[in-house]
C-alpha cells in the first residue's frame, strides 16, 4: 500500500531556540511540507492552535519560562475537543519519567533529541492520519445528527462502513489480513447473545467490536511491530492505544460508536482490578469492554504471532476459564463452558487461517 506523506497538513512548531526551529523547518520542506507555523514563544502555542488549527504540533519538552508539558495541558484543556490536534514530543531525555509526564499530559508519540530525518517524518506521517481519522469521524457524527430524527443512525449503512473501514484503517498496521478486528466482532456477538442481549444490542457489538484497537493507529510501528519484549517504557506507549482510540471515537451520536468508544478505552481491563488505563475492577468495567475482552483474547492466542505459536482452541478455552475471576467476567468466562458457544468459537477459528499477526497489548 503506498505511503500518504499529508504534505498539505499544517504544522505547529514550538521551540525556545532558533536553531531548532530553522532546523526542524528544513526537514520538513526538504519533505514537502510548507505550511508550517513556528514560534520560540511557549506561551504563544495555545492561541496559535485555536486560531490556526494545525494538524499536528512539534513540542520542544526542555523551555525555560514554560516547558512543553505546561504547554500541552494548556492545548488539552482547551474547549474545542472536536479539533484534536496530535502532539510529537521533542526532548533530549528519554528517560521513562519523562516520558510519562509527557504521556499523562497527552503526548502521542516522541523523538529524541537530536533529531533523525527519516524517525521524526514518520513519526508525524502516524500522527497525521491520527488527526485524518478524527476529522472524518468527527465530520462523520455532525452528519448524522441531522438524521437523528429520521431513523436510527445504527442501521445506517454508509456509516457502518466508515466505522469498518477505520477498524481495518487500524489492524493493516498490526495484521495485514484485516481478519482479526472481523473475527473479534463476532466472537463479541456470540458472547453477547449467549448472556441473553437483546437481538439489538448483540447486532450493535458486533458493529463496534472491531474497533477495539483503532487507537493503535497512533501507536509508533517500532513499538507496534517489534518482534521481541517491549521495554517499560515501550509499553507505557503501547498502552496509550486505549485512550488514543477513545478519543478518536469520542463525542460520537449514535449508540455503536459510543459503545465502541467504550470498548477501545475499557477491553484492557481485568475484573480483579489489574488492567489498564483505569484500573477498573467487577463490574465497574463496562459490559461491552468485559465482553470484547474475552473476544480478543480467545482470537488473539489462537493466531499465530510473529513472536509465538497459535494456541489450539480449547487450550485457549482452557486459559479463558482459568482466569475466570481474575482476568475475566466470570459470568463470560463460564459461557465459553456451554456446548453451543464452545462450537460457535471453535467453528469461527476454524473457518480460515491468517498469515501471522504482530503484537496484541
Amino acid at each position: 500500500m503506498a505511503a500518504v506523506h499529508f504534505t498539505d497538513a499544517r504544522i505547529l512548531l514550538v521551540d525556545d531556540e532558533a536553531a531548532g526551529i530553522a532546523a526542524l523547518t528544513r526537514i520538513l520542506v526538504a519533505a514537502g511540507y510548507h505550511d508550517l507555523i513556528t514560534t520560540t514563544d511557549p506561551t504563544s502555542a495555545e492561541g496559535l492552535c485555536r486560531e490556526r488549527e494545525p494538524d499536528v504540533v512539534l513540542l520542544d519538552y526542555h523551555m525555560p519560562e514554560m516547558d512543553g508539558v505546561a504547554v500541552l495541558e494548556r492545548i488539552r484543556s482547551g474547549p474545542d475537543t472536536e479539533s484534536y490536534v496530535p502532539v510529537l514530543m521533542l526532548t533530549g531525555d528519554g528517560s521513562a519519567a519523562v516520558r510519562r509526564r509527557a504521556l499523562a499530559a497527552g503526548a502521542n508519540d516522541f523523538v529524541t533529541k537530536p533529531v533523525e530525518m527519516d524517525e521524526v517524518l514518520l513519526r508525524i506521517r502516524n500522527l497525521l492520519e491520527i488527526r485524518c481519522l478524527h476529522r472524518r469521524m468527527a465530520l462523520q457524527n455532525q452528519r448524522l445528527e441531522t438524521r437523528v430524527a429520521e431513523r436510527t443512525a445504527e442501521l445506517d449503512d454508509a456509516h457502518l462502513d466508515t466505522l469498518e473501514r477505520l477498524a481495518l484503517a487500524a489492524e493493516f498496521r498490526d495484521d495485514e489480513t484485516g481478519r482479526h478486528t472481523e473475527r473479534v466482532g463476532e466472537a463479541a456477538a456470540v458472547l453477547a447473545a449467549a448472556l441473553g442481549l437483546p437481538d439489538e444490542d448483540v447486532f450493535l457489538i458486533r458493529r463496534a467490536a472491531p474497533l477495539h484497537d483503532v487507537g493503535k493507529i497512533g501507536i509508533p510501528d517500532l513499538i507496534l511491530r517489534k518482534p521481541g519484549p517491549l521495554t517499560e517504557a515501550e509499553w507505557v506507549t503501547m498502552k496509550q492505544h486505549t485512550t488514543i482510540g477513545a478519543r478518536l471515537l469520542s463525542g460520537g451520536r449514535s449508540r455503536v460508536v459510543r459503545l465502541a468508544e467504550q470498548i477501545a478505552l475499557s477491553h484492557h481491563e481485568h475484573w480483579n482490578g489489574g488492567g489498564y488505563p483505569e484500573g477498573l475492577a467487577g463490574d465497574a468495567i463496562p459490559l461491552v469492554g468485559r465482553l470484547v475482552m474475552v473476544a480478543d483474547v480467545f482470537d488473539a492466542l489462537s493466531s499465530e504471532r510473529v513472536y509465538r505459536s497459535a494456541w489450539g482452541v480449547h487450550q485457549v478455552l482452557d486459559y479463558i476459564r482459568s482466569h475466570a475471576g481474575r482476568r475475566f467476567d466470570p459470568r463470560i468466562a463460564a459461557l465459553c463452558e456451554e456446548p453451543a458457544v464452545r462450537g460457535a468459537l471453535v467453528a469461527l477459528r476454524e473457518r480460515g487461517v491468517d498469515e501471522p499477526m504482530r503484537r496484541s497489548a
